[in-house]
C-alpha cells in the first residue's frame, strides 16, 4: 500500500495526492493522544503521504507544536502546510479577533508558526478567512513578500469566492485554495471556485472529504462522539438534522457494500476522480490506512455518475458551522 504524488498548482508544488489532515489530533474532535498521533505521522510518511495540514489556530498553536515535532526527522521528505488569520490571536495564543489580514499581522503569524513548527520554511502558507476588512490584494502582497525572502515556498487560501481568489493570484500567483469538498458538501461546483481554479492553474485541497465522519458509515448516534466534540453541537449533527443527514450517507454505504470495500473509501475515491488533493482527518493509523487505500481505488464512468446523483446538492440539512462561523466563509 503506497500513495502517488501529482502536480498542486503550476507554481511547482508537488504532493501526495491524499494529505494528512491534523485538526483533530489537538482540537475539536475529542481527547488528545499526542503519542499516537505521532505515530500515525509516522505511518503516513512510511505510506508515501506528503501533505500535511495543520493551522495556528488548531489548539490554538498546539496543532502546529505536534505536526512540527512528528515531522523533524522527515523534514525534507514532506510538504508543510499551514494556516493564519483564521483568528486574530496573540502570543499566547488567545482569541483576540475575528479573521486577520493586515500585512502586520502575516509577518507576525508567519514567524510564529516557523517557530512551532520548528522549521525555516513553510511549504504551503494559507489565508485561512479572508478578512472583509482589509483587501485581498493587500494581505497577498505581504505573502508574496515572504516567499521571496524564503519563507514561504508557496501560497494558499481559504473558503474565498472566485472573485476573491482571482483578486489573490493577481498579488501573488497561489498554489492551491483550500475548501470544504465532499459528497456532502458541493458548493464549489455551483459557485463558480472550482471552475476558477482550473482556469487559473491553480490546486485545489478538499478538507472534511468524509463529511465530518457522516460518509465514513461508522457514526451511527451522537452519543458515539467524546463529550468536547465540536459536533455534537454542529449544526449537520443537530437535531432531526443528524438523522436526515445519517439517511443520506446510508445511500453512499449501500454502494460501497457491493464493491466491497467501506463508505469513506467510496466518498473518497470520488473526491480525488474530481481531479483535487484530498486531506481527510484522523488521529488513528487504523483509519489513515484505510484512508490511503482509496488513493489506489478507480471508479468507473457509471459509479461515478451514480455517485454525483445520490446525494442532492440540496438534500443535506444544516448550515456547514454556526452563524459566526458561516460568516467568515465566501459561499
Amino acid at each position: 500500500m503506497s500513495i502517488s504524488t501529482h502536480k498542486i498548482g503550476s507554481q511547482g508544488l508537488t504532493a501526495s495526492v491524499q494529505g494528512l489532515g491534523t485538526m483533530g489530533m489537538t482540537a475539536m474532535y475529542g481527547t488528545r493522544d499526542d503519542a499516537g498521533s505521532v505515530e500515525t505521522v509516522h505511518r503516513a510518511i512510511e505510506l508515501g503521504v506528503t501533505m500535511f495540514d495543520t493551522a495556528d489556530m488548531y489548539g490554538p498553536f498546539t496543532g502546529e507544536e505536534l505536526l512540527g515535532r512528528a515531522v523533524a526527522p522527515y523534514r525534507d521528505r514532506v510538504v508543510l502546510a499551514t494556516k493564519f488569520g483564521g483568528l486574530t490571536l496573540d502570543d499566547s495564543g488567545k482569541v483576540v479577533g475575528g479573521p486577520n489580514g493586515r500585512p502586520d499581522y502575516v509577518r507576525r503569524a508567519v514567524e510564529g508558526s516557523l517557530r512551532r513548527l520548528g522549521t525555516d520554511r513553510i511549504d504551503l502558507y494559507y489565508q485561512h478567512r479572508v478578512d472583509p476588512d482589509v483587501p485581498v490584494a493587500e494581505t497577498f502582497g505581504a505573502l508574496g513578500e515572504l516567499v521571496a525572502e524564503g519563507k514561504v515556498r508557496h501560497l494558499g487560501i481559504s473558503e474565498a469566492s472566485a472573485g476573491t481568489i482571482r483578486a489573490a493570484h493577481a498579488a501573488a500567483p497561489l498554489s492551491a485554495v483550500q475548501t470544504e469538498y465532499s459528497l456532502f458538501t458541493r458548493t464549489v461546483e455551483a459557485n463558480g471556485v472550482l471552475d476558477t481554479v482550473r482556469e487559473l492553474g491553480i490546486g485545489f485541497v478538499a478538507y472534511a472529504p468524509l463529511g465530518r465522519g457522516f460518509l465514513t458509515g461508522r457514526l451511527r448516534s451522537l452519543d458515539e462522539l467524546p463529550e468536547n466534540d465540536w459536533r455534537r453541537t454542529a449544526p449537520r449533527f443537530s437535531g432531526e438534522n443528524f438523522a436526515h443527514n445519517l439517511a443520506l450517507a446510508d445511500r453512499v454505504r449501500v454502494i460501497a457494500e457491493k464493491f466491497g470495500i467501506t463508505p469513506g473509501q467510496l466518498a473518497l475515491a470520488w473526491v480525488l476522480a474530481q481531479g483535487v488533493t484530498a486531506i481527510p482527518g484522523t488521529k488513528r493509523r487504523g483509519y489513515l490506512e484505510e484512508n490511503v487505500a482509496a488513493a489506489a481505488l478507480t471508479l468507473d464512468a457509471d459509479t461515478l455518475s451514480t455517485l454525483g446523483e445520490v446525494i442532492g446538492a440540496d438534500e443535506v440539512t444544516g448550515a456547514r458551522y454556526y452563524s459566526d462561523g458561516m460568516r467568515a466563509i465566501q459561499e
